[in-house]
């Protein structure tokens, strides 16, 4: 580059030219965010109301006053429901059913998908028709009851893990998300000497943590919120999860002045208002403290797993 000559000035950078939008385009912004700030209020008006009523007293309750501020406020059933030993124990059920069920389902899952993302494996579309097979027809309700009996897993955390082992939907997710990863990787570290195990467990999973995060997150929810695998092969209230308990309260198999008789009535009346609220509470909390810790790996696993069908 020529040196200036003195007196002489710089040029002047070039100036930026500012694109302004279009009419049609803001007008598509406004109607955008009035859709999802719609989607959000929809999404977050029940479980706001579910706290507050929680909060609530029994006679703003009864009377449907409570919208999205507790009227009454009072602790009397969270007090009540910390004090029973059952929910507690059903919820110690269904932290272990949760973690050891994803744990199983994401080992299965993963070395299903990446088996299926290899074209040159001899069957491969015969496995995948299994796979999608079992995504539109299963042996029914019956069927799957007497299998689970005849092997011996009712009252057991079998009979929860083992039908539910592999979702198909995301068994496809990660199918694609590894078919997208450049097949180069896998060949330059096949040349240094690493075995099949050894590029899944060095180089694929490692380059897979936003799609990992995401199967996890969907198989947690999953099992977290699921109730009638626990309801249909466990007659045991010690063995259920803390979704069968909500579900037995909702439905008035269990009361609640059951679970403290030393209560008064005013105390009854109160709890049995607004227990479901409570344990419905209770009963989201976890999953609602995981996920902002996973959102940003749960947004763009799902997209990255888009990319190839």
């Amino acid at each position: 580059m020529s040196e200036l000559r003195p007196g002489r000035k710089a040029p002047a950078p070039p100036a930026r030219v500012r694109i302004k939008p279009s009419r049609g385009y803001r007008v598509f912004q406004v109607v955008n965010a009035v859709i999802l700030i719609g989607v959000v209020v929809a999404t977050l008006y029940p479980f706001v109301n579910i706290l507050a009523q929680s909060f609530s007293s029994e006679s703003a309750i009864r009377q449907g006053s409570v919208n999205l501020i507790p009227h009454g406020f009072n602790l009397t059933t969270y007090k009540t429901v910390m004090k029973d030993s059952t929910f507690w124990t059903n919820y110690r059920n269904t932290v272990e059913y949760t973690v050891v069920a994803t744990f199983i389902s994401m080992v299965l899952t993963t070395c299903y998908a990446y088996v299926l993302s290899k074209h040159h494996l001899k069957g491969r579309s015969v496995l995948i028709g299994i796979a999608v097979f079992t995504m539109f027809f299963n042996g029914g309700l019956i069927p799957n009851y007497v299998l689970v009996s005849q092997l011996g897993l009712r009252n057991t955390l079998w009979a929860i893990v083992l039908p539910n082992a592999i979702n198909v939907f995301n068994l496809l997710v990660m199918k694609a998300f590894f078919e997208s990863l450049p097949g180069e990787l896998e060949e330059a570290a096949a040349v240094d000497g690493l075995t099949t195990y050894g590029i899944l467990w060095r180089i694929v999973l490692p380059l897979s943590k936003a799609v990992i995060a995401t199967m996890i997150l969907f198989y947690a929810v999953s099992f977290w919120n699921s109730w009638f695998s626990a309801f249909l092969y466990m007659d045991r209230s010690d063995l259920f999860p803390v979704t069968v308990y909500l579900r037995n309260l909702i439905a008035g198999a269990t009361g609640a002045g059951g679970m403290n008789e030393g209560t008064s009535s005013d105390t009854s009346l109160q709890v049995a208002a607004s227990i479901q609220a409570v344990t419905v509470v209770l009963t989201v909390i976890p999953i609602l403290s995981i996920y902002p810790f996973i959102q940003k790996y749960f947004v763009s696993g799902v997209m990255l797993g888009a990319v190839k069908g």
